[in-house]
């Protein structure tokens, strides 16, 4: 499955992509991971977000690309989702070369910075990520920082 990604400012969002990306992401972090948390946090507006669309429009894919400073100190990449119902395609591993690339188009190369799930550190390693530092509980889920040099 292929699919066609777009990278917006959050101003340029059309209020159906938007309530479309905050459907996805409440459907993969707080719904299906059990986890009652503020998603909507006050940093959208300073994001480019990746939405990645099946043929008829569907969103399937979505990521928050951030500038060196935002986030971290790097540039970074966040709220890594693929809806349930896309998955088992390889649409992450598209998503994540997607968001490195568009990172790359957007600030050059550089450092990227992730605050990862525990149990996702092998797939964040095969785009060259490698932990840095301790662990830490994010919402009562293991999560790891890791940088790509």
């Amino acid at each position: 499955m292929t699919l066609a990604w777009t990278l917006q400012p959050f101003a340029t969002l059309s209020v159906p992509e938007l309530y479309a990306l905050l459907q996805l992401r409440s459907a993969v972090f707080v719904v299906e991971q059990t986890c009652a948390f503020q998603d909507i946090d006050g940093h959208d507006a300073d994001a480019l977000h990746l939405l990645g669309r099946t043929e008829t429009g569907e969103l399937a894919a979505y990521a928050r690309l951030f500038p060196a400073g935002r986030s971290y100190p790097e540039a970074s990449i966040g709220r890594v989702a693929v809806a349930p119902a896309f998955r088992r395609h390889g649409l992450g591993r598209q998503l994540m070369g997607e968001a490195l690339a568009r990172c790359a188009a957007q600030w050059g190369p550089q450092p990227i910075q992730i605050g990862a799930q525990l149990y996702l550190r092998d797939f964040y390693r095969s785009f060259g990520f490698e932990q840095v530092g301790e662990g830490y509980l994010e919402d009562d889920i293991p999560h790891i920082y890791m940088l790509r040099t």
